[in-house]
């Protein structure tokens, strides 16, 4: 026979009350796995990402700046308009109280021409008819360069530019000052800058000086092309009024004149010349 059904109840009750007791000694819970049961690999959790940053956290380099394209050039170059500068220019001129002349002049004496013309005249200074009638070149002498120009084949009053290193009679038709020449040749440098003449043609000592920062005299250097700051052609001769003054030299110095005034021609390409 079988073992008695309460006994077997009361094993298990016995079995089960030792158990207990077993796991409140050793800390452990649950109940044992049976045996030929594979443990189950736990694999740890994947490590935490670093947090995504806002669109506003992330630095963003700015995209390089657009190439610079120059600006275009104005017409001529960039130059002022010599036909709106060149009349401003004229109204400082006749303002100008730098220098002593301001005190003893009737007015001041800019220019006469085309401000359009490729050869310019350039003088020394205005005598006693060029500052009553604020003209260069009016009297005696200016026409005798008229003259000259008009030899050459040109008109005086469109074919030419005409100024002077001063722009105010000096006392009694005295040579200038090198002060004088120094406050007033800004003015002569702006003109010509503005009117840009393939030509300069140099009057006299004083002119050439002031143009061509020299002490050669006029007699060694004239008929000699030289250059105007680099880069404009200056033809220095003598001046008008010295080919008026009498003496035994004088029809040497104008066949001279004449031979420079033929050079330019030929570098303006000028065939309408009177001999």
């Amino acid at each position: 026979m079988g073992e008695d059904p309460r006994e077997q109840l009361a094993s298990l009750a016995a079995s089960l009350h030792a158990y207990l007791e077993w796991q409140g000694d050793t800390g452990a819970t649950g109940f044992p796995r049976r045996a030929g049961k594979t443990a189950v690999e736990v694999r740890p959790p994947p490590p935490a990402q670093p947090p995504v940053a806002s669109r506003a956290e992330v630095a963003v380099e700015p995209p390089p700046p657009p190439a610079e394209v120059p600006a275009a050039a104005p017409p001529d170059g960039g130059a002022v308009d010599r036909h709106t500068r060149l009349p401003q220019l004229s109204r400082e001129v006749a303002s100008c109280r730098k220098c002593g002349l301001a005190e003893t002049r009737t007015q001041t004496v800019f220019s006469r021409g085309s401000p359009d013309a490729q050869v310019c005249f350039v003088g020394e200074a205005p005598g006693a008819d060029e500052d009553a009638q604020g003209l260069p070149f009016v009297g005696r002498a200016g026409q005798l360069l008229d003259r000259m120009i008009a030899a050459m084949g040109l008109s005086p009053e469109t074919g030419v530019y005409v100024c002077n290193i001063l722009k105010c009679r000096p006392p009694g038709n005295r040579r200038p000052e090198p002060e004088e020449v120094d406050t007033c040749i800004p003015y002569l440098h702006e003109q010509l800058a503005l009117v840009k003449p393939r030509v300069i043609v140099a009057l006299g000592n004083t002119a050439v000086a002031a143009l061509l920062d020299t002490k050669i005299g006029i007699t060694k250097v004239r008929g000699q092309w030289r250059l105007y700051r680099g880069h404009t052609l200056v033809m220095p001769t003598y001046h008008p009024s010295y080919l008026l003054r009498p003496g035994p030299t004088q029809a040497d110095a104008k066949r001279q004149a004449w031979e420079d005034l033929q050079l330019v021609m030929k570098e303006l390409g000028l065939t309408r010349a009177k001999t």
